[in-house]
């Protein structure tokens, strides 16, 4: 693997990462909260619906890290 794409894979290796680890985490709460028979459908709906808003945004989050390593922007506070 070159130099540079190598930097770059060790550099989104962290982020994917966690990303994975958190979805996944979401996920299986989402799940569980599912599986409870003594909640009502509502309270389970909404108890579903707020980790899948934090799936949705850590997947937007991620993919545009990517981006900002593909493009060599390492430092988010260089643009201020």
């Amino acid at each position: 693997m070159p130099e540079n794409k190598k930097s770059h894979f060790n550099k989104m290796l962290a982020p994917i990462v966690i990303t994975v680890f958190v979805v996944a985490y979401y996920l299986v709460f989402v799940c569980i909260i599912s599986k409870v028979p003594d909640i009502p459908s509502i309270i389970k709906y909404f108890g579903a619906l707020l980790p899948l808003a934090f799936v949705g945004v850590g997947i937007y989050v991620l993919i545009e890290r990517i981006k900002e390593i593909k493009k060599g922007e390492e430092d988010d506070l260089s643009q201020y």
